[in-house]
């Protein structure tokens, strides 16, 4: 399941939970919205951590000819892993999932279930045209943050707040970008599999120097949001602190990339891609809850780096 992974849908989908309280506990005479208890939130968010891990199989099935270059120690490549018995689990698992949410959480939040599986399957597919795959993992965990606020109880708030839009753009591209820093250490896969990503298209030369370029990306997007007056949330003083952590990490891992573009450290690098992206998110949090903000950076920073480190065989 690679559980350092977890953290990318786990965060992302606290931030729709994080969102749903702060409705919840500035009420107005449109709001709907109750606070969730903590083991609804408990369930939530264990389904949301877990999901990434759940998805992923259906992920290495798919990737099998480029894995075989890739990552040919991963267990379903090994033989270690029945893909027929590790789909089949996946498949109960997601059925269990969809029960919880529609008799325990709010039936609605299938929707977001539904489309991040059905996202995850179409990725395979998109990362064969260029930035079609960035856009479209972006928008698969975009899903993690919808499926965490709807599934937390009713709510009288649309999707399509300027705010709210602003928000979920943000997870796309922090999320597009992280996709972008792994296709360096699948350069020779998917070049062998007909895989056209971006790292495949441009060629290594070219791509080390938009690792750099891109790193500003979510930084130069955020504030356009706030220029338009999409986004007008308060920002604490610890948003600024983690954001500007967070501008740190993507830079950092910018450079990573740049300086080593190919071999062993294009693994070794992906412990600050994974760091950058779960702790921008967590950043995100500090918009609406600063404090939970400031502690799940801090897990997601640590935890990271462990669970990664739990691997003695970073290809795998």
């Amino acid at each position: 399941m690679r559980l350092y992974y977890s953290f990318i849908t786990g965060i992302a989908g606290w931030i729709g939970v994080a969102y749903y309280e702060y409705l919840s506990l500035t009420p107005n005479e449109h709001t709907t919205e109750i606070a969730p208890s903590p083991e609804k939130k408990i369930v939530i968010l264990t389904l949301l951590f877990l999901s990434w891990g759940i998805n992923q199989i259906v992920n290495d099935y798919l990737g099998l000819k480029e894995d075989r270059v890739n990552a040919p120690h991963r267990p379903m490549v090994t033989g270690e892993l029945n893909p027929l018995w590790a789909l089949a689990l996946t498949g109960i698992l997601l059925l269990f999932t969809g029960c919880i949410t529609w008799f325990y959480l709010e039936p609605v939040a299938i929707i977001f279930l539904v489309a991040g599986v059905l996202l995850n399957i179409l990725y395979e597919y998109a990362k064969a045209h260029g930035i079609l795959g960035n856009i479209v993992f972006g928008l698969m965990i975009t899903m993690a943050p919808l499926y965490g606020g709807y599934a937390c109880g009713p709510t009288g708030s649309t999707v399509l707040q300027p705010h709210r839009i602003s928000v979920l753009l943000m997870v796309w591209l922090i999320n597009a970008l992280m996709t972008f820093y792994t296709y360096f250490k699948d350069y020779q896969g998917d070049k062998a599999a007909g895989k056209n990503t971006i790292i495949v298209k441009y060629g290594l030369e070219q791509s080390r120097v938009l690792a750099i370029v891109s790193a500003f990306l979510p930084t130069l997007l955020f504030l356009l949001l706030r220029l338009s007056g999409m986004h007008t949330t308060h920002l604490t003083t610890t948003f600024l602190i983690l954001a500007g952590l967070t501008v740190f990490l993507q830079f950092w891992t910018g450079i990573l990339y740049y300086k080593s573009p190919k071999g062993t450290k294009t693994y070794t690098s992906l412990v600050t891609n994974f760091r950058a992206c779960a702790c921008g998110q967590a950043t995100l949090i500090a918009l609406f809850n600063p404090d939970v903000a400031m502690w799940l950076f801090i897990f997601s920073y640590i935890f990271v780096g462990f669970l990664f480190d739990l691997h003695s065989n970073p290809r795998s």
